[in-house]
């Protein structure tokens, strides 16, 4: 069963480029994580978990997914990505979806 706000989330096309990669989020009840991939060659560019081994001490909180911003910000950087298209898939931007999307923009990203 597909819901409402997927399919209108799935009929904006977020797709990620070369100039604008997507930044995506994943939110479990143990961890959060967040990567962003290049869809035009299909590769991540720089991901970050709280199942990392320096990052697991963080929860899926609002501590641990700024953590988890910052953490994919620096990595970003170093990559040579400072503009992304956010794509919260189907997560409500509130929380821990919000915390780590400001947590990446005071990192460097731009969205």
């Amino acid at each position: 069963m597909v819901y409402k706000k997927k399919k209108s989330l799935r009929a904006k096309n977020i797709f990620g480029s070369s100039e604008k990669p997507r930044l995506c989020v994943y939110r479990g009840v143990k961890n959060i994580g967040a990567q962003i991939v290049d869809d035009e060659k299909g590769i991540t560019l720089a991901s970050a978990s709280t199942n990392e081994k320096d990052l697991n001490k963080y929860q899926s909180n609002i501590e641990g997914a700024e953590k988890i911003g910052i953490a994919l910000a620096e990595r970003a950087v170093k990559a040579g990505v400072t503009k992304v298209i956010f794509d919260r898939r189907d997560y409500i931007y509130h929380g821990k979806i919000k915390a780590l999307a400001d947590a990446a923009r005071k990192g460097g990203l731009d969205f």
